[in-house]
């Protein structure tokens, strides 16, 4: 099937371009990294508002899970970048970006805490509230380390889609790893020697993580 293609590797042309591939490669890390502490703050606190006592709480944060894990992140990227911070004169490209990609995030940590909290046993409530516990207390001591252990793992694979999505963010003209391979295939016309770099990175960034939560998860049913 491939016995006829004939292709011929240039690597020295996109050689001199190893800079604008680290740079990408940083900034990747950088924005995938603050994406993910912000998402985890987002996460935590729409994982509460989905159990608050105020309706409109309750409902405002149902709302905005479902509007985000029903839309597209190519899409709530292009709308929030050039409808909603354009309109407020916000024009710092890596910031709103680093903003969305949390949003998109944190949406689905919200779910996998809310889950992990869900699956403690109600006795544990009832346990703490003869003791006299505050429901602060309750879930300070009692429900959150043992929901800890629950969504370790799931987060830590959300870590590595978040570094996955942040390729998307080219489309708003950030300086990552896809926009700076995209950009070194424009100057070199070196399709493949472009885009080799640039998928090994990203399996250098996402592997380990991915092999991190699956012995994660082994370790924990054990």
């Amino acid at each position: 099937m491939f016995t006829n293609i004939n292709y011929e590797f240039e690597w020295q042309s996109v050689y001199e371009y190893k800079k604008k591939f680290i740079d990408g490669f940083l900034m990747t890390i950088y924005i995938s990294f603050f994406a993910l502490i912000l998402s985890l703050i987002i996460g935590v606190i729409f994982a509460y508002g989905q159990n608050s006592k105020v309706i409109i709480l309750r409902f405002f944060s149902r709302f905005y899970i479902e509007l985000i894990r029903g839309t597209p992140l190519l899409v709530q990227i292009l709308v929030f970048f050039y409808v909603f911070a354009s309109n407020l004169g916000f024009d710092n490209r890596y910031v709103a970006g680093t903003v969305i990609l949390a949003m998109f995030s944190g949406a689905y940590v919200s779910e996998i805490i809310r889950a992990g909290v869900k699956s403690i046993d109600k006795g544990q409530y009832e346990s703490a509230k003869s003791l006299g516990f505050t429901s602060f207390k309750t879930y300070l001591y009692i429900i959150f380390p043992q929901a800890y252990k629950r969504i370790l793992p799931p987060l830590t694979g959300q870590f590595a889609s978040i570094i996955k999505d942040s390729s998307l963010l080219s489309i708003i003209s950030i300086s990552e790893f896809t926009m700076n391979a995209q950009e070194v295939n424009a100057y070199t016309y070196s399709t493949l020697e472009s885009y080799i770099p640039l998928a090994v990175g990203y399996l250098l960034l996402t592997y380990p993580i991915s092999h991190y939560a699956k012995n994660l998860e082994k370790k924990m049913k054990d």
